[in-house]
């Protein structure tokens, strides 16, 4: 399934996408709670009424009349990875990580699928950065990597924007990679059974027409389930944590000259058998100032 949140008629609730239209879960399948992470953790139960809603055909909405929004409107974590990819590695001259670099995005740095990413008053270094996002279904602890596939609910696109002078001040990373709209995220939590292996996914990423990334999920130093062995030894996750796993080379700060985003451009990432994002980028507007 290709699981949504939407909003039609000022109201925001969780959906399945089906073709061009849009099966409205609250309509069809009204016992389902109406927000992703709860939903998740209801489990199996709301997954099966899920899919019993599309087999029955009720409840469609044209997928044109609704809005897309992030399929986890506030993540509880937003767990990204650093150097992931060799090819990534290689274009920042640095060393290949022997551990996962774990950084955090805040749940208020998160966009929708067809959002605005705003270049920030405060940097004219924003960059794009395509990613595999892996969606948590289950509370868990302690989970070993032939055992990671059981808690994971699917997979989304992440674009893992970075104000490349914020993020590299200081080691953390955490302020560079947190500015408000820089995590586009959509345009569909796919579940784990329609993708299969997630680590056989082509992943490419345009800026406006030009390609910029290239590559495969296969290419991954640490894989899915790697990163969640690592993660879950340390803390417990949670359903609608998002786990975004890195990005290949091809970023905006490695060109040369490099190529930030300006004003005007359009960023597009796209999975295998997840969909696409696409992410105009504007002027952070002047009603962002609030106190």
């Amino acid at each position: 399934m290709r699981l949504v949140t939407f909003t039609e008629a000022s109201s925001t609730r969780l959906g399945v996408l089906d073709g061009d239209h849009v099966v409205d879960l609250a309509a069809s399948a009204p016992d389902c709670p109406r927000e992703m992470c709860a939903f998740l953790a209801a489990g199996d139960q709301a997954m099966a009424a899920a899919r019993a809603a599309v087999a029955t055909g009720g409840g469609r909405l044209p997928l044109g009349g609704v809005k897309l929004e992030a399929p986890i409107l506030r993540p509880p974590k937003i767990l990204a990875v650093g150097l992931n990819y060799a090819d990534h590695v290689a274009e920042t001259g640095m060393e290949r990580p022997t551990l996962p670099i774990i950084f955090n995005k805040q749940a208020t740095s998160v966009t929708g699928p067809t959002d605005p990413m705003h270049l920030p008053r405060a940097s004219t270094m924003l960059d794009y950065e395509g990613e595999l996002g892996v969606v948590i279904g289950k509370r868990c602890r302690h989970v070993p990597a032939d055992r990671a596939a059981t808690v994971i609910a699917g997979y989304t696109i992440v674009n893992d924007g970075s104000v490349r002078d914020w993020q590299l001040r200081v080691p953390t990373m955490t302020m560079g990679k947190s500015f408000d709209t820089h995590c586009p995220m959509g345009p569909a939590l796919v579940t784990a059974d329609e993708v299969g292996d997630p680590h056989q996914l082509d992943l490419q990423t345009w800026v406006n027409d030009e390609l910029r990334q290239t590559s495969n999920t296969r290419e991954l130093i640490f894989d899915s389930f790697a990163l969640i062995e690592h993660l879950s030894t340390a803390f417990t996750l949670e359903p609608g944590d998002v786990i975004s796993t890195g990005t290949p080379g091809g970023v905006g700060v490695a060109m040369q000259p490099p190529k930030y985003l300006v004003a005007g451009d359009v960023v597009r990432v796209a999975i295998e058998k997840l969909g696409e994002l696409v992410t105009p980028v504007i002027d952070e507007p002047a009603d962002t100032v609030r106190y």
